[in-house]
């Protein structure tokens, strides 16, 4: 029973310094992306950062857009945003586990990024996971990648790649 669940959030993240985020969208369900992106932004907003959209084709394109967006842009962090409902194939697992699989990949790599891509079964589900006054999973994500910026600024710039050493070259691989 969902409904009887308790559960915890973290105080919003707020910021001294200025904050961008950039925030990547997968519009093919139009109307569920637009309330996830309203969500995000009004999360971003309460927290005084600020941020840009960015469209793309689909729930598969967006860790590559915020890939592309790491290495030759100046953003603090990402939302990725999207939806993907259960169709007749299983064209939806490899949707789903790829593009949470990228996310989380650039996740361990040092990026600050939430992942608010709906992976549901129906219509109604997503109806009810991107409703701006419900659950809105864009707010979520959008308050999970401010957290890591927060983290990383507090703990202060990178001191090198993030990586293994090799005990024959003593450098990261």
């Amino acid at each position: 029973m969902a409904s009887t669940e308790q559960h915890s959030t973290l105080e919003r993240a707020i910021f001294k310094h200025p904050v961008n985020i950039l925030i990547v969208v997968a519009p093919y369900y139009k109307d569920i992306a637009e309330q996830l992106v309203e969500g995000a932004k009004a999360e971003i907003e309460a927290s005084g950062a600020t941020w840009e959209v960015t469209d793309v084709p689909g729930a598969l394109e967006v860790p590559t857009a915020i890939a592309i967006a790491q290495c030759h842009t100046n953003f603090d962090g990402y939302v990725a945003l999207g939806c993907v409902i259960r169709g007749e194939t299983t064209h939806y697992d490899t949707v789903c586990n790829d593009s949470s699989r990228a996310l989380q990949l650039l996740g361990l790599q040092g990026v600050c990024l939430g992942n608010g891509i709906l992976t549901v079964e129906n219509s109604s589900q997503a109806e009810a996971r991107a409703d701006v006054d419900g659950q809105n999973k864009g707010g979520g994500a959008a308050a999970a990648a401010l957290h890591l910026v927060k983290l990383k600024q507090r703990w202060g710039k990178p001191t090198g790649k993030i990586g293994f050493l090799s005990k024959v070259e003593n450098k990261l691989v």
